[in-house]
């Protein structure tokens, strides 16, 4: 099936008369009143689902919609494998993504006639309305030959196609899963998938099956930060590396079960036909409150009510990891209970930025079988740069009953003997207070001097090494108890944090460099990086 998609951009833009070059299989022509713009292409290229698409829209030069033609070599003759099983899509609001799920479905079915394909909404009416997907699949699909809409069964037959269909679903309560106990779908599509629950989506995935001869059967979910669900997708998508890479995740531990996993982000920005047909929707965003504005309008993973450190942005805190220099000193810190060990591994840079690089986040372990993982950790080169250990002052003063040695005696004897094992300074309110102070957003030293600055933060986390503390620090909540202090509940994600406050109470009161100190340390910088030989460059 070869498709002739003839949009029509809304400012007056000629309607596309080009057709598709490649006749292949072709057995009839269709209109269908579509173009992906740019990163809904991506993404259905992610979805390996990208050939019926021959143009697409970006802005040309003024700013404007304009519709580009895909060069020959990134243009596939039909289906091709995902990228990942499961597909997330999304970030801010406005990005386009209701679009690229029913289109997806639609390439599936006209890739592998027959193809049966689901589309979820929490509740169904959601699916109903302007703007709701129902009314949109009328707008799109309407005029392709052989396509039947059924009312009562709120599903889209093409019988052009094998009789392949799209279904309008709803899964209220958490129960109504079982409804499609005995389905099964080639495809299916989550709008708004945070709005669901983890189970409900796992449960899917089960119906999730090849009923056509060719097809790759894969799962889709598109949303906005937020919800009851932001957690699990926050989890499963955003956590597990960059974006726009497959990335293998553990979805079940017992017994393990992995599957790959992608997200594709998508923005305001990246719509540029709503925002050219309602300039207002942005403004309308910017003037939300500060957690509604970063989710919709930035696609922030890392905000939510009554966060404590609202600043912290894996934009700015989470760097690309790079080689430490020899001379930078380096530290570790440790937080330990009987539930979990939380250590890291710390380097201060001459330009007195700290970085993260390592992390021991493991539960239930003996303090004589943590210094030998901590040992264990480092190449005998590294050990000789440790400048002190920061560890808990309970390790100094409990005697264990089992051994009658403190804490920090063990440690000593299991080989950390030498390191100059330090009481952490344990005052919670003035610890937070100082790493709100270090996770401050600060204009780069770096910066060259042509626009705007980026940020950066005097303490920064080695992205893919630290994954722990990334993920805890921005989950961090006020007390109830005092507005100054962390919760201590979900208990789990306090241990990571905890380490870091030990570490950051005992280095030097924070300053700030005055422009005759930055300058000083450009000049050591760009002497230190010169080329030792005019010939070579080296």
């Amino acid at each position: 099936m070869a498709l002739n998609f003839t949009p029509s951009v809304h400012q007056g833009a000629n309607v596309l008369k080009k057709r598709r070059e490649d006749k292949k299989n072709t057995s009839e022509r269709a209109q269908i009143k579509w173009l992906p713009q740019k990163r809904q292409l991506t993404f259905l290229k992610a979805c390996g689902l990208s050939f019926p698409f021959r143009y697409y829209i970006d802005e040309n030069e003024e700013g404007l919609p304009k519709i580009f033609k895909r060069p020959d070599e990134d243009m596939p003759s039909g289906i091709q494998e995902p990228k990942a099983k499961v597909i997330g899509y999304g970030g801010a609001a406005g990005g386009g993504k209701s679009d690229a799920l029913l289109m997806s479905l639609f390439a599936g079915i006209l890739a592998n006639p027959g193809a049966k394909c689901g589309f979820f909404r929490r509740e169904y009416p959601q699916l109903e309305g302007s703007g709701g997907a129902i009314m949109r699949s009328k707008e799109i699909f309407a005029d392709f030959p052989g396509a039947k809409w059924n009312g009562t069964q709120r599903a889209w037959t093409f019988t052009s196609l094998n009789n392949g269909i799209i279904t309008f679903n709803h899964l209220k309560q958490e129960d109504d899963i079982y409804n499609y106990q005995s389905q099964q779908f080639d495809y299916i599509a989550f709008d708004e998938a945070t709005q669901f629950l983890r189970k409900q989506y796992r449960y899917l995935v089960t119906r999730l099956r090849a009923t056509v001869k060719g097809v790759f059967p894969i799962f889709m979910l598109a949303t906005n930060p937020g919800n009851i669900g932001h957690a699990w997708f926050k989890k499963e998508f955003i956590e597990i590396g960059p974006p726009e890479e497959p990335h293998t995740v553990m979805v079940e531990q017992n017994p393990p079960r992995y599957e790959k996993h992608i997200f594709i982000p998508a923005y305001l920005d990246d719509n540029i036909i709503l925002e050219d047909r309602d300039p207002s929707y942005r403004s309308n965003l910017e003037n939300q409150d500060e957690v509604t504005r970063k989710r919709l309008l930035k696609g922030n993973w890392d905000i939510h009510a009554g966060q404590f450190f609202p600043k912290f942005s894996r934009n700015i805190h989470v760097v690309e990891p790079i080689e430490i220099p020899h001379y930078w000193r380096r530290f570790i810190t440790v937080d330990y209970g009987l539930d979990m060990a939380a250590v890291y591994w710390i380097a201060l840079s001459d330009m007195g930025f700290y970085y993260v690089y390592r992390e021991l986040h493991q539960p239930n372990i003996a303090l004589s079988d943590l210094a030998d993982e901590i040992l264990s950790r480092m190449k005998p080169p590294e050990r000789e740069m440790i400048s002190y250990i920061v560890i808990p002052p309970d390790l100094f003063n409990t005697r264990k009953q089992e051994t009658g040695k403190s804490g920090r005696q063990i440690l000593v004897e299991n080989g950390l003997s030498g390191y100059g094992l330090r009481m952490a300074d344990n005052r919670r309110v003035e610890g937070w207070r100082l790493m709100r102070e270090y996770l401050k957003p600060i204009d780069d030293p770096f910066h060259d001097g042509d626009g705007e600055p980026d940020k950066v933060a005097r303490i920064l986390f080695f992205r893919g090494h630290v994954p722990k503390i990334v993920s805890h620090i921005p989950m961090l909540q006020h007390s109830e108890l005092d507005a100054n202090d962390v919760d201590n509940e979900p208990h789990h994600i306090t241990h990571g944090p905890d380490s870091i406050r030990y570490f950051l109470m005992s280095r030097p009161p924070l300053k700030s460099l005055t422009e005759k100190q930055k300058e000083k340390i450009w000049k050591k910088r760009k002497k230190r990086t010169e080329p030792l030989y005019e010939e070579t460059g080296y």
